[in-house]
């Protein structure tokens, strides 16, 4: 992994993401890449969660266990760290995937209490046990009477004219002053070290008793320490197995933690390894780069060949590709558009990129590099990255042995990115249908190479324009090119204008995108407008017709003591002038509705599922509904229109006072009067008359049994003998 980590240039990405580890692991996490994402992910979107402890391995603390062994503090410590970490990610976490996760991690009561036995520093609180703060009120004692008897001899006039500073030096967990030669004729004491200028450390007799007793002091609280370690240990062995299982979900929290804090320090983001090969990058950054250009390319086939001008970014694309793999596989951040990207999982990624020449191995260029592809025919769904695949032999020979090699290596869908200035090689594998072609572009203008691609071409090496460029006197390159020859470089001409046709075409089709962008703005602004509108007249109109049913209520209610018969006729011709007004607002003729239009019921956008008949079913905010067309507008997309012409529509009136039913079946009578009476109740009348005459009675028979149970009714009788008698109904809405 670190050899790969080199070769792709990420050993300074790599020791920035462990910083952020609490200890360190490696890169790869078991288990599902998927449920990894997800929880990622969730810690993504929360506040930032204070940082893990830094704590050593405790594989060894857990083997010690394991064979009933006695663990110092330090270590039982370490877990007792981890296990307070986990309480407070469990306060945290309480809901979603990682809450879940902690919900699962139940502590033993047993472990909870041991954890309440340490401080802050990892000493055991005198809480735990009244000797401890016996023994440190002693020991703090001591400290001070012996600084106090140090300062008391610094002060001392005989011996201050020995001493080389008035400091009070620790030196092998000692207190010691430092002094001159011949400091025994003033002080007695031990010499315990010697300075670099020849000074030396002094423990003072006057402290010997001091020292003695804070020995035993140290003595004494190391044996009670002692005593808890064996009993914690003991009780941390019947708990082994989940101090085992807390140990790892730390370790895998940390992975987590780790990769969230490294992609929010650096603006990156996570791509989930799809379960195809293809890898398609938008907006790429090598991690390696300080100000890159970012990388946006296709790789859907199973082999890229990038060829071109030397320095025209060829290798980096390359790195580029398997370095996104790289990090997708092992779920680390990058500078990517996460959202429009997608990168393959592959097994195994292997990048033969250097010289593999070996003097002590007498191992040539092209032999190391057969050495490294034979090893590929054993592998499967791999990534391979090969940089100038040319290298070392002669490119005709090798242009034949690698077409076959590759062509092998596509038969064991193997992904390939290769990087090339063979010719040959090229056009032998530009008409294999898994192989894409790639040429960086040199701006021959500038004499630059731009860094950018081009899709489907051969690039030129640009070799004579590069020498000319570094200081190559003209005349050993105008020599160089009649050696080339003139065919050879009437191909390379040919090869430049095709990629300046192809450049200008990809020129002029952004152009054309831009301005068809610009163009459905515009229509769809348009649209807008024109629904807009037909809104206001809507409400316009509506406004209208309440204003006209008021006054023909108040019409009505003025002629009630008027003669009824004249009344009716007054209202009938109020209806009919009602219906002339509505006329006068031409009503547009709407194409007719069709499934997947999108439309708008009520304030709801929404796209038609399925029509029958007179009703339609809409899917509008995620619910599906069944609606009559009627109550639809269209809405995001122009009916198609098959002819041009004008229609011309006109109104059937809806509402009138007076139905004749003769000659009809019982059947056909009341639907008919059904429909009558909803017309009557929507044009606001308050009374209708209905002929149906006397004969068999069937018929009025049906119609009686009908009002009876219709809703909306005041009352219904025979009418007056002036407007029908018996052959008539009369009904009050």
């Amino acid at each position: 992994m670190e050899k790969l980590f080199s070769k792709l240039d990420l050993v300074d990405y790599a020791a920035g993401f462990k910083h952020f580890l609490a200890r360190e692991k490696p890169l790869f996490m078991e288990g599902d890449a998927n449920l990894h994402y997800k929880m990622i992910h969730e810690l993504l979107t929360r506040d930032r969660l204070k940082p893990l402890p830094e704590v050593p391995s405790l594989d060894v603390a857990l083997m010690h266990l394991s064979k009933l062994g006695i663990l110092r503090l330090n270590e039982i410590f370490s877990f007792v760290q981890i296990i307070n970490y986990m309480q407070y990610l469990k306060s945290m976490l309480n809901d979603q995937s990682l809450g879940e996760w902690m919900d699962r991690i139940v502590i033993p009561a047993e472990v909870t209490q041991i954890c309440g036995y340490f401080d802050e520093k990892g000493e055991l609180k005198s809480s735990v046990d009244e000797q401890f703060a016996s023994i440190a009120q002693s020991l703090k004692m001591v400290k001070e009477e012996m600084n106090s008897t140090l300062r008391r001899l610094i002060s001392t006039e005989k011996i201050s004219l020995y001493l080389a500073d008035k400091q009070i030096h620790y030196i092998n967990n000692q207190e010691a002053l430092l002094v001159r030669g011949g400091f025994n004729h003033v002080l007695k004491g031990n010499v315990i070290g010697r300075s670099s200028s020849g000074f030396f450390y002094v423990v003072p007799e006057a402290l010997a008793k001091l020292v003695s007793r804070e020995s035993e002091l140290i003595d004494r609280k190391e044996e009670l320490v002692y005593k808890y370690a064996k009993q914690i240990s003991s009780s941390f062995t019947k708990q082994l197995k989940f101090l085992g299982f807390v140990n790892k979900e730390f370790d895998r929290f940390d992975a987590y933690y780790a990769r969230v804090a490294y992609a929010r320090e650096k603006d990156m983001e996570f791509v989930l390894p799809s379960k195809s090969n293809v890898i398609k990058l938008e907006n790429f950054a090598h991690p390696a780069l300080a100000n890159p250009k970012p990388i946006t390319i296709d790789f859907s086939k199973q082999v890229l060949m990038i060829t071109g001008v030397n320095a025209g970014g060829k290798t980096m694309l390359l790195k580029s590709i398997l370095t996104a793999a790289i990090l997708s596989k092992y779920l680390l951040p990058m500078r990517i558009d996460a959202k429009h990207s997608s990168i393959g999982s592959f097994k195994e990624v292997f990048a033969i990129l250097d010289d593999p020449q070996n003097v002590k191995n007498d191992i040539s260029t092209f032999a190391g590099r057969m050495s490294e592809f034979s090893k590929l025919f054993s592998k499967k769904v791999a990534l391979i990255g090969v940089d100038e695949i040319e290298l070392g032999t002669d490119a005709d020979e090798a242009a034949n042995l690698f077409k076959v090699m590759i062509e092998k290596l596509i038969d064991k869908e193997m992904k390939i990115v290769i990087t090339t200035h063979h010719k040959r090689l090229a056009s032998l594998l530009a008409t294999h249908p898994e192989v894409e072609l790639l040429a960086a572009i040199y701006d021959e203008k500038s004499e630059r190479p731009t860094y950018g691609f081009l899709k489907g071409t051969i690039g030129r090496s640009y070799a004579f324009e590069t020498a000319l460029r570094y200081g190559i006197p003209h005349s050993l390159v105008a020599e160089a090119r009649v050696l080339y020859g003139e065919d050879k470089e009437k191909l390379n001409e040919l090869i430049q204008k095709n990629i300046d046709l192809e450049l200008e075409m990809r020129k002029t089709s952004e152009e054309l995108d831009a301005r068809l962008k610009e163009v459905e703005k515009l229509k769809e602004s348009l649209r807008d407008e024109k629904e807009r509108v037909r809104e206001e007249f809507d409400h316009a109109y509506s406004k209208m017709s309440k204003e006209f049913n008021q006054a023909i209520g108040e019409a009505k209610k003025a002629i009630k003591s008027s003669d009824t018969k004249e009344s009716h006729r007054l209202l009938n011709k109020a209806n009919q002038l009602h219906q002339e007004t509505r006329k006068v607002i031409p009503d547009q003729k709407a194409e007719p509705l069709h499934v997947n239009d999108k439309i708008k019921y009520g304030s709801s956008k929404g796209v038609i599922k399925s029509i029958k008949k007179e009703e339609a079913t809409i899917e509008c905010d995620g619910i599906t509904l069944r609606v009559p067309l009627s109550k639809l507008k269209r809405s995001g997309n122009q009916p198609k229109v098959h002819k041009a012409g004008v229609v011309i529509s006109k109104e059937t009136p809806s509402g009138s006072m007076i139905l004749d039913l003769h000659g009809l079946r019982a059947d056909e009578a009341v639907e008919k009067l059904d429909k009558f009476l909803s017309d009557a109740l929507m044009s606001g009348f308050d009374e209708v008359l209905v002929y149906h005459g006397i004969g068999t009675g069937k018929l009025a028979y049906a119609v009686r049994t009908f009002l009876s149970s219709y809703p909306s009714l005041v009352s219904y009788g025979d009418a007056p003998i002036n407007m029908g008698g018996y052959g008539a109904t009369l009904i009050k809405l």
